[in-house]
């Protein structure tokens, strides 16, 4: 078994509220520095910098995992995690089906903007990204997996677009197993309010919007990668994601 560090809800320049510094070849720089194994990108809405990002942080020796911050009908975040960056374009494609029809106005929102594996400014993305989608959770949800995602609840332990502070709790039939937090500090307070969470449903992420919040190496999983190939420890990753065994 191998100690592996991960930041699994990371934005890049293309989410608005991010700074335009969080490139991909920045992201996994930094990541790298910090002695990161296992990262995942996961803008609001959106994902269509994970080709490049998964270009970076190849050349950097981390592991990546391409994903969203999905925002439903409620302003609940959900992070939606995929074992195969082809289903995750595809999920990208479909979610801006569901965006509200609004341009982004850069001068208030920020940028969106789409880069290639050399951080080249290849694009922008017109329609604005940290609205709401018109997707409920429920639809939200079983959509994701429909092209085979995970899905937990995001920052259960903030208040802004967290779904404890929005819905009081997390409805079963929503078939929650990891649950995210930004502080470990939280735990104990949320364990009484989350039934289910605790050290093995429970992961730590950094939700980072500018290069120093990238997470330290403070938070592991232990996997199995034996014979070692970064496909098999990404499959190993989901499986424990799955079965809400992250300690």
């Amino acid at each position: 078994m191998t100690r592996y560090y991960y930041d699994l809800h990371i934005h890049s320049c293309l989410s608005p509220c991010a700074d335009d510094d969080m490139t991909p070849n920045n992201i996994a720089g930094m990541a790298a520095l910090k002695g990161l194994n296992i990262l995942a990108l996961t803008d609001h809405n959106s994902t269509k910098n994970c080709p490049a990002f998964f270009e970076a942080c190849k050349r950097q020796g981390i592991i990546p995992i391409a994903g969203m911050e999905l925002s439903t009908a409620e302003d609940i975040h959900l992070v939606c995690l995929f074992p195969e960056l082809e289903d995750a374009m595809r999920f990208g494609e479909e979610v801006k089906k569901h965006l509200m029809p609004l341009n982004n106005r850069p001068e208030i929102f920020g940028n969106q903007l789409i880069l290639d594996g050399e951080d080249e400014i290849v694009g922008e993305e017109e329609l604005l990204l940290i609205s709401a989608t018109d997707l409920p959770i429920d639809e939200a949800v079983t959509l994701a997996k429909s092209f085979g995602a995970h899905v937990h609840p995001a920052h259960i332990d903030r208040q802004s677009n967290g779904i404890v502070a929005i819905l009081g709790d997390v409805p079963e039939e929503y078939g929650f197993r990891v649950f995210e937090l930004r502080e470990r500090e939280s735990l104990e307070k949320l364990s009484t309010v989350v039934e289910e969470l605790c050290e093995d449903t429970m992961i730590i992420c950094s939700d980072a919007h500018h290069l120093w919040d990238i997470s330290e190496a403070e938070n592991c999983v232990l996997l199995d990668d034996e014979p070692y190939s970064s496909a098999l420890v990404r499959k190993r990753l989901f499986e424990r994601l799955e079965r809400a065994d992250m300690v």
